[in-house]
């Protein structure tokens, strides 16, 4: 397949899934994005990278294309928007763009990602592709709105919030152990599945909406790089120190899995620190009056904002026994 009958292929995928907001998608220079008079753009990029982020004897072409969107789809969540369009630059090796037997690697990718954007609304309206001489790399814009001024940010905590996340975690770092342990358990897996947050992740697109419409929210992150680091990033922005109860956090079922197998060691650590989740981490005023469950999605209360002082630690964890010690970020890191 050359690289102009790849872009038509891709453009006839794309044609027909568009939204209000998205004027004109592919086939021009750019494309036309037209938000309401009382609503802001905002603006996400992620990268997918072989070897770092997935692997191709270990991951169906599908699971890529679909945690490749779900990324960005996630980060704008996190600010209370709603997406509008995607856009998607390639690098491909010249094997994946080849269907000697069947559909070629980058169809199936595509059949993942373009799954994933009907579901919430988010129409493939542009990007680029190139031919790369080592490994795939995919990096995903997705444009969303918000209305004006209302977007969450890092920088909304007060000191007396409590500190909310949603669903459970863990579970893609467990299943990560997992799947390093025996790959071909997973090598079925190429649609997206509830009980498999490592492969495909569930953006808390739907959550958020009703969250946003009911105005609780203080301050908002996406936890991809784990609760211990992307907890001390609304610390960081928010001049505040956090205070996290241990035997609150919700662990998910994967991770006590995972450590009767003796792959981790314990299951509140990779709660912690284990990342690509993909839930939503946020505060709200203290007597803010946040269901339990919000779309089909628990929401647990697991600590509070506190004002920062001289030698206090960014982070504390408060034990069964209520003594506190020190939440050291321990999530990922791409330089470490």
């Amino acid at each position: 397949m050359t690289e102009k009958a790849l872009i038509a292929a891709i453009r006839k995928r794309a044609r027909g899934r568009g939204s209000s907001v998205l004027r004109l998608g592919i086939g021009d220079d750019c494309a036309v994005v037209r938000p309401a008079a009382d609503e802001e753009i905002v603006v996400t990029t992620d990268f997918s990278l072989e070897g770092v982020h997935f692997r191709r004897e270990w991951h169906s072409p599908e699971s890529v294309g679909h945690k490749c969107l779900a990324r960005g789809l996630s980060d704008v969540a996190a600010m209370g928007a709603r997406p509008v369009a995607a856009f998607l630059s390639m690098a491909l090796p010249k094997e994946l763009v080849e269907g000697r037997r069947g559909k070629a690697w980058v169809e199936r990718f595509l059949d993942g990602l373009l799954a994933l954007a009907d579901r919430y609304g988010a129409p493939l309206a542009g990007g680029d592709t190139a031919r790369s001489l080592g490994p795939a790399c995919f990096d995903i814009v997705v444009l969303g709105t918000v209305k004006r001024g209302q977007a969450w940010l890092r920088s909304g905590a007060e000191a007396g919030d409590a500190i909310y996340v949603t669903g459970a975690l863990g579970g893609a770092a467990a299943e990560l152990l997992m799947l390093e342990r025996a790959p071909r358990q997973f090598a079925g897996l190429k649609k997206a599945a509830l009980g498999h947050p490592h492969f495909f992740p569930e953006p808390r697109l739907a959550m958020a909406a009703k969250l946003a419409k009911a105005g609780l929210v203080g301050a908002a992150i996406d936890i991809s790089d784990g609760l211990s680091t992307d907890l001390g990033h609304i610390c960081d922005e928010s001049g505040l120190t956090a205070e996290v109860d241990a035997a609150a956090i919700p662990v998910h079922q994967l991770t006590m899995e995972a450590q009767r197998a003796g792959l981790a060691g314990t299951a509140i650590d990779l709660a912690l620190h284990g990342g690509d989740d993909y839930e939503l981490l946020f505060t709200a005023r203290p007597g803010a009056k946040v269901p339990r469950r919000v779309a089909g999605v628990t929401v647990t209360r697991i600590g509070r904002m506190v004002t920062r002082r001289k030698g206090r630690p960014q982070m504390m964890l408060r034990d069964q026994d209520g003594r506190l010690t020190t939440l050291e970020p321990r999530g990922w890191e791409h330089f470490k």
